[in-house]
């Protein structure tokens, strides 16, 4: 543990004028208030307060901060109270300090309803002062260099916690190195077996063709001296989960993974950046489609560099990243250099991004989520997305996050765009609606009056602001529609039990499952956001508990016309539970698609075609198939124990194949028949705990895999 002067002197190196008297008095008063107690490790467990605070002293973070991090758990640990640290520190520290432990108290991997209603309650405090998020990420940050002194079971928790929030929510901060870090301690918990192979082939790689990365900086740096460019240069190989996340995204094998080292350039001047990027891509070959400009096109939350990627004569590529002093200090503290000091001022940086306008940004679209799942997809999709820049027509830039299309573009410039947007051309080129948008685009949006949005827009678009407007727009649009679906379908869940579906039912449901009124709560069953069985389930709950007779696989499906056939499309293997859609053929009945199939996309032009379906509530038979793909460890034993799971679950293996073998791990495709898609999720979730299981996914064929119906 660092001493009270220790941590002083580290905050004098960037603050000369610091209160050093304030923070030797916090020092001493946190530690008084924290004596007797103990870390799992058996240290002294101020040693932890005193090691965030010297975490935050490496942003340069002001006075304030520092001295929240050394008091940060005495009012939730021990006997001081808000009042006591106010009247001591001031207001400002105490309010700090109250809301780091509240942020503390959150438990942020409950249930999916509490884990979005505890990201409402993040981001507020967030809202209110930004510095509360950057304790409790250093404070979050030392917990997992430490993590070895607590149960395995508890490592385990607060692993998957990081990687799902705290990593991401560094990264859209702007702290590379914080995500970095963090995903990297949550990887060595999660998957120790992967983390090592990936250590292990990196030794054999270094003896095999020695340690590359002094050399290359050498061959940059002189290339810039040739250009007349001052800049310093750093490399360095990239995090062990980086790499593994890149295996798996490319679905390729280490020795086939070339861009595993990184390297940065750091200029005097913006000039200079461009001249680097020159003289780099002069000397070593630039590989397509790997070059941003965030220095003409930032980040929201300030980061400012170029980015690209090169290769050399022996194919080997590596990353290079081009900027300034400056930029450099936002890259590395992110939205936190708004507070950093230099020789004891606020550093006037003119990339530092205003907090409050970063928080606003992010939060814009949130506000307009009500429901709990639509908030948590929305903050999910925000906190792990890119960004990609798109150009209108008159040259102005959008803004969206990576995977955005054409109809998140829409949405982007006005919800009006949005909702009577027929067709888009990219680059002057006609495409379809799901089109991943690229950097550098310039989009062009057809409308047409009368046009209404489609309710397979919402598995196409992917930001928060264009799914919640196309949600309302439903709502408002095919509300007489959905009434009149939900009508049937209402009836038919009741003479399933035996009952009919009156108005007085109707409204009494309505009263028990706290929805408006009888239109409103058909309405609500036809855009399936109730289902008809909860719906039975809140009037005569006796019948459907007792209800026991399962669904025949012939009169599964709801909407079809009186002997019309189906059958399920086996690009996508819809389950019963799952939004589904049918597409009539000449001589072959109805085939069944889930609603996100990918091969939908080839039926957009040909509406007649298309048929709202159903499946029937209630229970069905395991009969139906689905694939799940699964990365396994290769060793003796693994994929009989899978097997085995797999049968504890109740469902029917009906085929196996092994894909890919690798000396590690090897990837094995397996049918499965289940009865529904709630099934289908306990079982991978099952599967996905195995700590030989490195990856498991749902299967489905793409459509370039297949050749066109007719």
């Amino acid at each position: 543990m660092i001493s009270a002067d220790d941590l002083i002197e580290l905050v004098r190196n960037y603050n000369p004028k610091t209160n050093a008297k304030r923070i030797a008095e916090a020092y001493a008063y946190g530690a008084a208030m924290h004596e007797g107690q103990f870390r799992h490790s058996g240290e002294p467990y101020f040693s932890h307060p005193v090691a965030v605070a010297a975490i935050l002293t490496e942003q340069r973070l002001d006075d304030a901060t520092i001295i929240t991090a050394l008091l940060h758990d005495t009012i939730e640990d021990t006997k001081a109270s808000y009042n006591e640290v106010a009247s001591r520190f001031g207001d400002e520290v105490a309010m700090l300090v109250d809301g780091v432990t509240k942020l503390t108290n959150l438990q942020l991997s409950s249930v999916e309803t509490k884990q979005a209603e505890n990201f409402r309650k993040l981001f507020m405090a967030m809202s209110k002062d930004l510095r509360v998020i950057l304790v409790k990420l250093a404070d979050r940050l030392h917990n997992m260099r430490t993590i070895k002194s607590m149960r395995p079971e508890k490592q385990v928790q607060k692993a998957r916690e990081t990687m799902d929030i705290f990593a991401p929510l560094a990264g859209r901060m702007g702290m590379q190195w914080m995500r970095e870090e963090l995903e990297d301690l949550s990887f060595r918990v999660l998957n120790p077996e992967g983390r090592q192979s990936i250590i292990r082939r990196f030794i054999t790689l270094q003896r095999e063709s020695g340690d590359v990365i002094p050399r290359i900086t050498r061959d940059m740096r002189t290339e810039l001296a040739k250009a007349h460019v001052e800049a310093e240069v750093f490399g360095r190989a990239k995090k062990p989960y980086s790499i593994w996340r890149k295996m798996q995204e490319k679905e390729q094998g280490f020795s086939r993974l070339s861009d595993i080292y990184g390297f940065r350039i750091i200029t005097g001047s913006e000039e200079d950046c461009y001249r680097a990027l020159g003289a780099i891509h002069q000397r070593w070959r630039a590989v397509p489609g790997r070059f941003k400009d965030y220095i003409s096109q930032p980040k929201t939350n300030g980061y400012r560099s170029i980015h690209t990627t090169v290769s050399g004569r022996d194919g080997k590529r590596v990353e290079v990243q081009i900027r300034t002093r400056q930029m450099h200090d936002v890259a590395e503290t992110g939205v936190a250099a708004h507070w950093s000091y230099r020789d004891g001022v606020r550093s006037e940086n003119p990339f530092a991004v205003d907090p409050a306008k970063w928080i606003a940004s992010l939060t814009e679209q949130f506000n307009a989520e009500e429901d709990h799942e639509d908030f948590l997809e929305a903050v999910k999709l925000e906190m792990y997305s890119d960004q990609v820049f798109c150009f209108t027509p008159k040259g102005d830039v959008i803004k969206l996050p990576r995977g955005a299309t054409p109809i998140d573009y829409a949405y982007a410039i006005h919800t009006r765009i949005g909702n009577g947007c027929v067709g888009a051309k990219v680059d002057g080129i006609r495409v379809p609606l799901w089109t991943r948008l690229k950097n550098g685009q310039s989009v062009e949006i057809i409308t047409a009056e009368g046009q209404v949005p489609q309710v397979s827009w919402l598995e196409i678009a992917t930001t928060g602001k264009a799914r919640t407007a196309i949600r309302r727009a439903l709502r408002e649009v095919d509300r007489e529609r959905f009434i009149k679906l939900g009508n049937e379908l209402a009836r038919a869940a009741f003479e399933h039990v035996g009952r009919k579906a009156t108005d007085k039912v109707l409204e009494t449901a309505a009263k028990a499952l706290r929805v408006k009124d009888r239109s409103e709560l058909l309405a609500r069953i036809g855009s399936a956001e109730l289902t008809a069985h909860e719906v039975v389930q809140a009037v005569y709950p006796d019948l459907v508990q007792h209800e026991g007779d399962q669904i025949s696989p012939r009169r599964a499906v709801i909407g079809l016309e009186p002997g019309q056939s189906f059958e399920r499309a086996a690009c996508c293997q819809p389950l019963p539970g799952e939004r589904i859609v049918g597409i009539t053929f000449r001589g072959k009945g109805v085939v069944v698609h889930a609603i996100d199939c990918e091969r939908l996309s080839e039926y957009e032009d040909q509406p007649e075609r298309w048929i709202d379906l159903h499946w029937h509530d209630g229970t069905h038979p395991a009969v139906y198939g689905a694939t799940v793909e699964l990365t396994i460890g290769n060793d003796a034993g693994v994929l009989g124990r899978i097997c085995t799971l797999i049968g504890e679950k109740k469902a029917n293996i009906s085929d196996l194949k092994i894909v890919d073998r690798k000396p590690d791990f090897y990837r094995v495709m397996i049918d499965v028949e289940l009865r529904d898609a709630e099934q289908l999720h306990s079982l991978m979730l099952t599967l996905e705990a195995d700590n030989d299981v490195a990856a498991v996914e749902r299967y489905r064929e793409k459509p370039q895999a297949r050749a066109r119906a007719s």
